[in-house]
């Protein structure tokens, strides 16, 4: 199946979505949303790595910067931090450009790497979008941290690959219906920019006037 265009989806929200659904649907379908330090920063170093449709050449290694991507079969859009060119004997052939290449997508992230595979999730994402527009097989790619300093090189296996069609699937669902779910409250929300929009402790109470009473109390406890 094939989705139509104005049906896509932001290939970057399988990032929420794999966090947490609630704050997907929040932010894609609610369009809610709420800067804090983390995201401040994350735009920042984004900005640094994109000039949209920016290419510059050195030896063998093309690099474009802000790279547009897309998949029809999973309905999604968005764009690559950085996409490396090496020019290689077995690849694929660029336009105005001589010889064949191998194609290496770079996402930028201002921490460190995480316990859980978001981050790998959305750079498979966007590896299998070029696959997809280029008739390429891309094996791997990286992320850099910003907190270290450091490429993480990514292997694009086939539980990441299934992973990415069975979220991409299920937020096209959701999206569809409109449907927001309900919150379940865990120790991430904590690092949530979204948790003064959710207030996911509020759905772990059985009432509005005990939740307040309870945050009265908190702040009366010395």
């Amino acid at each position: 199946m094939d989705y139509k265009e104005e049906d896509y989806l932001m290939l970057s929200g399988i990032q929420h979505f794999a966090f947490c659904r609630r704050q997907w649907a929040l932010i894609h379908i609610e369009q809610q949303w709420q800067e804090n330090e983390r995201t401040a920063e994350g735009e920042l170093l984004h900005e640094r790595a994109h000039d949209t449709w920016a290419t510059e050449k050195r030896s063998d290694v093309i690099t474009s910067r802000g790279l547009p991507v897309q998949s029809r079969t999973m309905g999604i859009s968005g764009s690559c931090d950085i996409v490396e060119f090496h020019r290689a004997e077995e690849g694929v052939p660029l336009y105005g450009h001589r010889g064949l290449f191998r194609v290496y997508p770079i996402e930028y992230k201002r921490g460190k790497p995480k316990d859980i595979p978001i981050d790998m999730l959305q750079l498979t994402a966007q590896a299998m979008c070029l696959e997809e527009m280029l008739s390429a097989e891309i094996a791997e790619g990286a992320i850099y941290y910003g907190e270290i300093r450091h490429r993480e090189k990514i292997l694009f296996t086939e539980d990441l690959r299934t992973q990415v069609r069975k979220y991409f699937q299920e937020m096209h669902q959701l999206f569809d219906k409109q449907y927001t779910p309900n919150v379940k409250w865990s120790k991430s929300c904590n690092a949530c920019s979204l948790n003064d929009i959710c207030m996911p402790k509020l759905g772990k109470t059985p009432s509005v006037k005990e939740y307040v009473r309870e945050k009265i109390m908190e702040e009366e406890t010395p």
